[in-house]
């Protein structure tokens, strides 16, 4: 008697096709014949055929409502042994290849034939898996004014390039090459179990068909050499610490093209300058004179000098809003704002004369720095009575 094709599946009868996906694929990894020691083969096989044959039947919507309504009964006169994979649908698994490379150990590549049906699909050039070469990431330091206009760096990056004697190959004069044994210079192997006949990179070559038969004497057969190339990097104005740059192919060399790289950039800080996102911020020394009287007088920003005025009775620490004079959006046309906080300096060392007119001017204005003073210092007991 046949057992329950939920029960073998480990699933209930209300489960969603998900899960009996996710359910299959667990299950199928784990008793795959590929996947067990040669003394389990022959019970693997069975395990296999017969989770396989409960997925086929609840995984095809029409099947699984014969099966709930009659059980076997229902779908055992139409059902075949192809319909273990014809009803399977693989769609929800995140990649075929990394299944069928997880039944094979590793490696997979190109076409499959089910049980024998079919032959190799693809070059071995074409179905073999991709190797680009690795990405650089590389910290690159910019002044703030650097960031605010822009600029082009050269940066030196070491990394992997293509030998030039051998072109790459590895072999010596780049042409010491013979066709690989095991794969007969096709870049793949076909293994078989009796379930499955499968194209595979060859594991002799890695998909390349051919071998070296005397090494490169100038990259000892590795195809490459360490080399500090000099590249030329575009900054765009208003890039901040959370920039990331990408240079496309400048990365390691790869036998299916170059990586890439990957800037990331560090925007020093400044003596004057304080940046947040893309306004700038200043303290902004004034004389008491100035700030009394009032003036115009230059402010320093990341474009030039600017001129500014201050009103008359200016009090220290005031915020002045010089619009459009901070940092451009480096993904957008606007441009920040830059604020500048007025600080009055007070002189540490007076002249004679200064010290004179400074004296009238208390006694011209006494009285009301008196009351003031004494108004203070009355508040001041109060508090520390």
């Amino acid at each position: 008697m046949k057992k329950d094709y939920y029960e073998i599946l480990g699933v209930s009868k209300t489960a969603s096709l998900q899960d009996i996906k996710k359910a299959y694929r667990s299950l199928a990894l784990k008793y795959h014949p590929d996947r067990v020691p040669e003394a389990e083969k022959k019970q693997a096989e069975e395990k296999f055929k017969e989770i396989s044959e409960a997925y086929g039947v609840l995984s095809d919507p029409k099947k699984r409502q014969m099966y709930d309504q009659y059980g076997h009964a229902g779908i055992d006169q139409n059902f075949t042994t192809d319909d273990i994979f014809r009803g399977a649908d693989f769609s929800g698994f995140d990649d075929l290849n990394d299944i069928l490379s997880q039944f094979f150990g590793g490696g997979f590549s190109g076409g499959f034939d089910i049980f024998g049906s079919g032959g190799r699909s693809g070059s071995s050039r074409s179905s073999r898996r991709q190797q680009r070469g690795r990405d650089i990431q590389y910290e690159l330091e910019v002044t703030l004014e650097e960031a605010f206009a822009g600029v082009k760096k050269k940066v030196k990056i070491p990394r992997n390039e293509y030998c030039s004697d051998c072109k790459g190959t590895g072999a010596k004069n780049g042409t010491a090459l013979k066709n690989c044994a095991q794969c007969g210079g096709q870049g793949q192997v076909v293994m078989s179990n009796g379930f499955f006949r499968m194209a595979q990179t060859c594991p002799q070559c890695q998909g390349a068909g051919k071998i070296i038969s005397e090494y490169c004497p100038s990259c000892g057969g590795r195809g490459y050499l360490k080399m500090t190339r000099n590249i030329d990097v575009n900054i765009p104005a208003g890039v901040d610490n959370t920039s990331r740059l990408r240079v496309k192919n400048e990365g390691e060399v790869g036998r299916d093209g170059n990586g890439d790289l990957y800037i990331y950039i560090r925007v020093l800080d400044h003596e004057i300058f304080q940046r947040n996102g893309d306004d700038i911020y200043m303290e902004l020394p004034i004389s008491f004179t100035i700030a009394a009287l009032g003036g115009e007088i230059s402010v320093p920003t990341l474009g030039g000098m600017v001129s500014m005025k201050i009103p008359a009775g200016t009090q220290s620490g005031r915020v002045f809003r010089l619009r459009d004079k901070g940092m451009p959006n480096v993904h957008s046309a606007t441009t920040g704002d830059q604020y500048a906080k007025v600080m009055i300096q007070v002189p540490k060392v007076l002249t004679a004369e200064q010290k004179k007119l400074l004296e009238d001017f208390a006694k011209i204005s006494g009285d009301e720095f008196a009351m003031k003073s004494e108004s203070i210092k009355e508040k001041i007991k109060k508090v520390f009575k």
